[in-house]
């Protein structure tokens, strides 16, 4: 598999994100990185960023819309409209800068789209206008754009929240570049099963990118991947391999107390001692486990890959 990491881990003692390149493509197994915007864009131009990324042996995997400031009160649904069509134009800003990098797509978190309390929001005006909005950020460009959902924080609700209104929006913006970005501490704050939404979305080409990370489900904790779900994250990197997911898997992991590059190389390690598992098992061993749907049978597969 391809990995990519967090920029942000790396900016905590040293904010210059060239240095942060450097730091990364030193690592081994990670040869991408996802980008904020405009965040990461307020030092360097897009061409330098492209430079000091080849210099460095490292690609754009996504550039991730980050809205901060006017925002707070929404970004695609915010009652000011004129601050909404500020969010689609920075979505489209954010679609050339892609291309520029060679990125393989943007990523949409709508931190702010939601409601904190009741009677606070028209639930049905506020939906269309989301759908309005990403229907004109689809048909900018044929840049892939992907919804990254979260059920809350920064807002009480988000208005997408789940894999189930996630992908309602899909079919009502009905655009074929519109897909589904999975964040693998966010599925576990709605108590959702990471590797449902994952095949999903991969029989139906809708998984866009992937971000693996691990928590204990109540916040975004953002621990270091298979830490403390074992093996819902074998399960979803099982599926990444049945369905031979093309992207980079992306570590959106929070080093607070860790180096950012031991931390990054921990992901790796975990990563690829998950994939040795599966592969020594078997790929064909897990289908058939899985065709005959028994617990104990699970439970003697677990017991034998440890």
């Amino acid at each position: 598999m391809k990995y990519a990491t967090r920029i942000n881990s790396f900016l905590r003692t040293d904010r210059d994100i060239l240095h942060a390149f450097e730091r990364i493509g030193k690592i081994d197994g990670v040869d991408y990185v996802d980008l904020n915007y405009p965040e990461h864009f307020t030092e360097y131009g897009a061409e330098k960023i492209r430079e000091e990324l080849e210099k460095n042996n490292l690609k754009c995997n996504a550039v991730n819309l980050r809205f901060r400031g006017e925002y707070i009160n929404g970004e695609f649904g915010n009652k000011d409209r004129a601050v909404a069509g500020k969010a689609v134009s920075l979505c489209r800003e954010a679609a050339d800068i892609c291309v520029r990098l060679g990125g393989r797509q943007i990523i949409i978190w709508l931190g702010f789209d939601g409601f904190d309390y009741s009677f606070q929001i028209d639930y049905v005006t506020y939906w269309k206008h989301l759908v309005e909005a990403f229907r004109e950020v689809c048909s900018y460009s044929s840049v892939p754009v992907s919804i990254e959902y979260k059920p809350y924080e920064e807002r009480v609700h988000a208005m997408l929240d789940s894999f189930g209104t996630t992908m309602t929006m899909l079919q009502d913006v009905g655009m074929d570049n519109l897909g589904v970005t999975l964040d693998f501490c966010h599925m576990l704050m709605k108590k959702e099963n990471p590797a449902f939404a994952a095949a999903w979305l991969l029989e139906r080409g809708k998984l866009f990118n992937i971000h693996l990370n691990d928590g204990e489900g109540s916040t975004d904790d953002g621990l270091m991947v298979g830490t403390v779900n074992l093996w819902k994250t074998m399960e979803v990197i099982y599926y990444l391999k049945k369905y031979d997911f093309q992207g980079a898997v992306y570590f959106d992991t929070f080093p607070k107390r860790e180096g950012a590059a031991e931390e990054c190389e921990a992901n790796v390690r975990m990563c690829r001692k998950i994939e040795e598992m599966i592969s020594r098992y078997g790929m064909e061993n897990i289908e058939r486990i899985i065709e005959k749907n028994d617990g104990a049978e699970v439970s003697r597969m677990m017991t034998e890959l440890l």
